[in-house]
């Protein structure tokens, strides 16, 4: 079990939570929030989740991670505008933060 702030995955299962409350998520989306989620307070860059999630080594489009990512922040109630669950770090890739309030992440 995958437990960060107040998510948890189950990989066996494929169940995830938000809080008390059952959250139902595509494949693909359960394959982003593991690949993040694995590996918390750290960026995972895009090449990184194209490999893991959508195994292949080119962007097969370059909207496919954003869409993606842009389904699950919604699904797990994150606002895009000012996330607390995964942050995008420019040119650098994703995270998945360990705290609800990044502090090197500043909004705007």
């Amino acid at each position: 079990m995958l437990s960060v702030q107040d998510v948890r995955l189950d990989p066996a299962s494929g169940k995830v939570w938000r809080g008390d409350d059952e959250i139902r998520l595509s494949r693909k989306e359960r394959q982003l929030l593991h690949a993040l989620m694995s590996r918390p307070g750290h960026i995972v860059t895009r090449g990184e989740l194209m490999s893991e999630v959508w195994q292949t080594t080119f962007y097969t489009s370059s909207k496919t991670i954003d869409v993606h990512l842009g389904w699950l922040r919604r699904k797990l109630g994150d606002d895009p505008r000012n996330p607390t669950l995964i942050t995008t770090h420019r040119g650098r890739g994703l995270r998945f933060e360990t705290a609800a309030a990044p502090a090197d992440v500043v909004a705007g």
